[in-house]
């Protein structure tokens, strides 16, 4: 295995799942590589990829970003092209690669890539408190293979609480122009969060830290203590004390009409 050079074979089986299997229990994933060349466009085409061969052609810095001398084999020949790794697709719980898209490109001509991106530095905020906030973390770019960069530094230390740095404060190489919208924030430096401290309403304090009862008029009288149950509504409605023995009391008689 070299840094920036790997092979692969065209791939015959296409959409069996015991062939892809097949492949996974030997180290190997399908995948497929379109996109363009010296010689004009590339139609997409199914490939098998060595997972182990594909690592070890990645340059361990620029990763995705690493320019391979492609070959493909199938069918008697071989086909060179150079391409990059458009994107892969992970198990969800081995987390193994399961298959790898390869965008076959034209070295001269301008191609999209994500760049990360490294915060430098203490901002002048952290003094007073202020925290950074890291916005985004990989900047989309145009640029030339050779010319992609393997990632973008930032210096935070100007920074001050409130401030921000938005995409048009990054200072990008010769040749390399950014897709990612200029006015999208990349980092800020924010005030520190004050401590919230819960207020009673009106700004009085509850006695022993207990509810007041409310005294709107009309309300249950509270039960007595002996026989703690409700007494009976007298006749103008309103509830009567409970009798010693605890029990209800009984509703006062009613008044003989005038003659």
């Amino acid at each position: 295995m070299e840094v920036g050079k790997l092979t692969v074979e065209v791939r015959t089986s296409v959409g069996h799942k015991g062939a892809s299997r097949s492949l996974r229990n030997k180290g190997k994933v399908p995948g497929v590589c379109y996109g363009v060349s010296v010689n004009g466009k590339i139609a997409p085409l199914p490939i098998i990829i060595d997972v182990k061969a594909l690592k070890g052609a990645l340059d361990p810095v620029r990763k995705q970003n690493t320019v391979i001398d492609l070959t493909i084999e199938g069918d008697g020949k071989k086909t060179s092209l150079h391409a990059l790794v458009k994107e892969y697709q992970l198990h969800p719980l081995r987390r193994e690669i399961t298959h790898v898209d390869l965008l076959a490109i034209d070295p001269n001509k301008e191609v999209l890539a994500e760049v990360p991106l490294e915060f430098i530095g203490k901002p002048k905020g952290a003094i007073d408190g202020g925290q950074i906030r890291i916005v985004l973390r990989k900047l989309e770019v145009r640029a030339k293979p050779s010319d992609i960069p393997v990632k973008l530094t930032i210096d935070v230390s100007p920074l001050e609480i409130g401030d921000v740095f938005h995409v048009s404060t990054i200072a990008l190489p010769a040749g390399v122009t950014s897709v990612t919208l200029r006015d999208l924030a990349i980092v800020t430096c924010a005030a520190p969060e004050a401590d919230v401290v819960a207020t009673p309403a009106d700004g009085a304090a509850p006695a022993d830290g207990a509810a007041a009862a409310p005294a709107a008029a009309g309300a249950a009288a509270a039960p007595a203590a002996a026989g703690g149950k409700a007494a009976a509504p007298a006749a103008g409605g309103k509830a009567a004390a409970p009798a010693a023995g605890g029990k209800a009391a009984a509703p006062a008689a009613k008044a003989p009409a005038k003659k």
